[in-house]
């Protein structure tokens, strides 16, 4: 399953040759609820259909569905859902992302790809990961206030102390004991090293290799903030030598392995909730100040001219709330239009884009957190 934080993080969801072809909808975990998620799947690739066919021909439209319909097919991986399913397609392109949070159903062409879902999950300050760690193993879970799911660790991540160590036994240390000189000659040298001291020695070199491969592939391209969950002997071991500024300071003192998947979710949003709301609230006070101050504005138009001149420095938006149409890049002018149209996405995707490639920070809030009413708020830069 292709990775989205990867995938973005490598930029592979930017510009491709029109027309791009996103599809969203909610899926579901377990039977029978799931029987339907392939049905509604193909009406949306209808709904793709019917769009594309405005404007291209039967032979044009063929190649770019293919995919999708033998996704369709894939008994296999209806069998393995999550909450939500996100399919990008462009002519050199395919991508498919199970997601942890429902999305609402969609089915757009344009001339470029609708990710706004996306980046809700991808900036979304409710995510996190969680290591799950003992002397012998590790787990990686991610999650958000809804949903922990179980990931692989991607190429490079030792698993095991195995993986890590190999086969390898770490030579126990050598001191030195004088029993005295005389008729038998020099003092004898004893080597003295116990089991458990080698033991801790390799817990270490575990340990630092997990605390290095975890940073370099999972907290560094995903910014996620990570929760240590493990028994309580081995949090300190393990703090020592980490270098993952990731790393939460409060973590889940019990054996990963023995708590049932809902129970390390619920402990995990525990540590994870303060820290979601005060981002929020931080942000919401943020804009009350800059707007204030005539450095913030919740006006769409506005904040286009903004953000088309590269003034945006923090934008939210509203979870699940669409603004079809197109941006004049030129001038910042909206010109509102029909989403279903092919050329036409919506204004408040393109934003969130284009905040983002001007060195912007962009969030999707939900609509309970969010401090305006119009589904979009910018605090400027200058």
């Amino acid at each position: 399953m292709d990775s989205l934080a990867n995938d973005y993080a490598a930029g592979l969801l930017n510009s491709h040759e029109p027309p791009c072809l996103s599809l969203y909808q909610p899926t579901h975990r377990h039977h029978p609820d799931n029987a339907q998620d392939p049905i509604r799947f193909r009406n949306l690739v209808r709904s793709l259909d019917e769009s594309l066919r405005r404007k291209l021909t039967s032979r044009e439209v063929q190649p770019l569905l293919d995919a999708f319909m033998g996704l369709a097919d894939d008994r296999e991986f209806w069998n393995y859902t999550l909450d939500g399913l996100a399919v990008l397609a462009a002519a050199d392109f395919f991508r498919v992302y199970r997601l942890q949070r429902p999305v609402v159903e969609l089915a757009v062409v344009a001339d470029s790809f609708h990710i706004k879902p996306l980046l809700r999950i991808l900036q979304s300050a409710d995510r996190y990961q969680l290591l799950g760690l003992s002397r012998q193993e590790i787990k990686l879970f991610e999650g958000n206030r809804d949903a922990l799911d179980e990931i692989a660790p991607v190429e490079g991540v030792p698993q095991t102390i195995t993986d890590a160590l190999g086969e390898e036994l770490t030579e126990p240390h050598l001191t030195v004991a004088s029993y005295g000189t005389g008729p038998r000659g020099p003092a004898m040298r004893h080597g003295h090293g116990s089991k458990k001291d080698e033991l801790d020695i390799d817990t270490e070199r575990f340990f630092r290799a997990v605390d290095r491969a975890i940073l370099e592939h999972h907290s560094r391209p995903s910014s996620l903030p990570l929760i240590l969950t493990a028994l309580p002997e081995h949090h300190s071991p393990f703090r020592r030598v980490s270098q993952n500024p990731f790393l939460l300071a409060d973590g889940i003192e019990a054996d990963p392995a023995a708590l049932a998947i809902d129970t390390l979710r619920e402990r995990a949003w525990r540590v994870v909730e303060p820290r979601y709301l005060a981002r929020l609230a931080s942000l919401a006070d943020e804009f009350g100040a800059a707007k204030f101050k005539g450095l913030g504005s919740e006006d769409p138009s506005l904040v286009a001219e903004a953000a088309v001149g590269g003034r945006v420095a923090t934008l939210l938006i509203e979870a699940d709330r669409h603004l079809p149409g197109r941006i004049d890049y030129a001038s910042g002018r909206i010109e509102p239009d029909d989403l279903a149209h092919p050329e036409v996405d919506d204004v408040l995707d393109d934003l969130g884009e284009l905040v983002l490639k001007k060195g912007g920070q962009m969030l999707v809030v939900p609509a309970e957190r969010m401090p305006t009413q119009t589904g979009i708020a910018a605090i400027y830069r200058f």
